[in-house]
Formats: C-alpha cells, sequence, structure tokens
C-alpha cells in the first residue's frame, strides 16, 4: 500500500490527537494537494473531514478581520489558495527545521495547546448586560486556535521585515511549546481568565 506524503515530503503515521474532546474534529487524513475545492460545503460539520493543514491555509486566506474591522488588508492572498498552501509549506518546513519533528505533529499539538476551552458571552437580563461563561463547543475550538495563530502571525509581519512564513512558523512553534510568546496561546489565557472571573 502507498503510503501518501502531504505536500509531496512529509507522512501523517503516527501523528495522533491526544484531546479526546477535539479527535473527531482534527482530520490528519494526509492529501497530497491539501485542496479539496469546497467537496464538504453543506455538510454539517464538514469542517471536520478537511486536513488540518488545508483549514490552517484557508485561515491565511482571511488575515485581517479583527472584530468586524477589516485592520490587514488581505486583497494579496484572498481566493489564492496556492499561494496559501505555499506559506503554509514554508512554515511547516522551518518548524520541522527547527524541533527536529514531524511538522503535522507540531501543527496538531499547537491546535491542541491553542484551542480555548471558555469563553465569555454577554446576556441580556432586565434590561442590562452581564458577561457569562460558557463552554465553547470542540469545532468552535480548533477554528478559534486557527484563526488567532494565523491572525498572530501576520500581526507580527505586517508592514515589518519579518515575512509572513517566518512569523507562521514562528506561531506554530511556540503554540506547540505552549509558549506566552505565542498570540493564540496568550489570547487563549485571556479568554478563560475572562470566563473564570465571569462565573
Amino acid at each position: 500500500m502507498t503510503t501518501i506524503l502531504f505536500f509531496n515530503r512529509w507522512t501523517a503515521e503516527g501523528v495522533t490527537v491526544k484531546d479526546r474532546g477535539l479527535r473527531p474534529y482534527i482530520s490528519v487524513q494526509p492529501r497530497i494537494v491539501p485542496k479539496t475545492g469546497a467537496r464538504y460545503i453543506g455538510n454539517r460539520f464538514h469542517k471536520s473531514n478537511v486536513f488540518i493543514v488545508e483549514r490552517l491555509a484557508t485561515k491565511l486566506m482571511d488575515s485581517g478581520h479583527r472584530a468586524k474591522k477589516h485592520l490587514i488588508s488581505s486583497g494579496h492572498n484572498t481566493g489564492k489558495k496556492n499561494l496559501a498552501l505555499g506559506i503554509v509549506e514554508e512554515a511547516l518546513a522551518k518548524a520541522e527545521q527547527k524541533m527536529k519533528q514531524n511538522p503535522l505533529a507540531i501543527l496538531v499539538q499547537a491546535v491542541e495547546n491553542a484551542a480555548p476551552r471558555e469563553e465569555v458571552i454577554a446576556i441580556e437580563y432586565g434590561g442590562a448586560r452581564y458577561p457569562k461563561a460558557v463552554d465553547v463547543a470542540p469545532q468552535r475550538r480548533v477554528d478559534l486556535a486557527l484563526r488567532a495563530m494565523t491572525q498572530g502571525a501576520y500581526q507580527k509581519s505586517f508592514n515589518k521585515k519579518l515575512r509572513i512564513q517566518d512569523a507562521l512558523a514562528e506561531e506554530i512553534i511556540f503554540a506547540a511549546q505552549c509558549s506566552g510568546r505565542s498570540a493564540a496561546i496568550s489570547k487563549k489565557r485571556d479568554g478563560e481568565r475572562q470566563a473564570s472571573s465571569s462565573k
């Protein structure tokens, strides 16, 4: 049986998701070219069937939103999946070079570490709004982790000398190490701290 190598470089053998809650929602089934072309669109929980590397590349194509403000223009990469995949491939190669591990294992570890468990919502009661802590759904946990990692990388590299490939590689490595230097880990800790104080 032929082993499928994603990006025709790396194998997914031996890579597992340790977090039981996230296991059904992070797909580590490799694709030579991680580009499904909206094959799962319209299906409920379709994102769970998409290879995690492709989901990271898709998040890279929406670089600028924070709340409803488009702070960083994504005009240079919106709709250009091949460009996003090239950035991801180079970032994973840099992460592998630095950590001497399978880059898919590093990415999965980073997503698990950066996925928030609780968040704060506002509920309206008697005309006043109150913050309330709620558990985050597992698929949303993965989405939030990927979004925080890609937007953190763009904020580090936008209008700076640091390239997006290097910024994304750093973000993945720091998140895998659970370091506070990762934007995703910092955001997760802040959100969980606010949720803890809203109980």
